[in-house]
């Protein structure tokens, strides 16, 4: 039996459909997953290029304020931790090694909030012209640090999505069934709460 030229065209066309509709999105989750993965690469420049000030910056102190040898070890200690927990971008669906790798930047971050807080104590420290420079490249580089966590946090949101949603939960649950989601940035236990400041 003969099929009819409109039933050909039928198939014909519900075929082109399903093909359309199937290769919509192959493209969206390797695409996704690399903006995430340069949106970390990002990251760890800007916590790298903090970690890179903080031999100057102690080094500063250090020569007005030399009794502040406590505080000066810790931010040494806690940049060696942070400079020692590496995560590479195979790792960013691993959520516990994230936490490592965040909390190593946040103690990092608060021994030197805590050094700042000291050269308060030294006018002489708080006017030289070196210190100064490496204080304000460090805020500066706090303030870069915030806006790639935040690029990071919304691509991982943009590829953590993809791998839900349809047409890309289509490619998800087959050709890319490999890819798990990717941990993003959780904020500190406590930073809900405003600091106490004691005089």
């Amino acid at each position: 039996m003969p099929i009819s030229f409109s039933r050909l065209r039928a198939v014909v066309l519900a075929a082109l459909i399903g093909l359309s509709v199937a290769g919509c999105g192959y493209n969206t989750i390797p695409t996704l997953e690399e903006n995430a993965k340069a949106k970390w690469a990002d990251v760890q420049n800007q916590y790298q290029r903090r970690a890179d000030l903080i031999p100057n910056l102690v080094a500063t102190v250090q020569g007005y304020a030399k009794q502040e040898k406590d505080v000066l070890t810790s931010v040494i200690e806690a940049r060696a931790k942070a400079t020692s927990v590496k995560l590479d971008a195979s790792q960013l669906t691993d959520p516990e090694k994230v936490k490592q790798f965040q909390d190593a930047q946040n103690q990092l971050s608060g021994a030197l909030g805590r050094l700042i807080a000291v050269s308060e104590a030294y006018p002489d420290l708080k006017s030289n012209q070196n210190f100064l420079a490496l204080q304000s490249q460090l805020e500066g580089t706090e303030n870069r640090i915030t806006v790639a966590r935040r690029d990071y946090i919304a691509a991982v949101r943009d590829y953590n999505l993809s791998l839900r949603t349809f047409p890309t939960i289509l490619w998800a649950k087959t050709l890319f069934a490999g890819n798990k989601p990717m941990a993003d940035f959780a904020a500190t236990e406590g930073s809900d709460k405003p600091p106490q400041v004691k005089f």
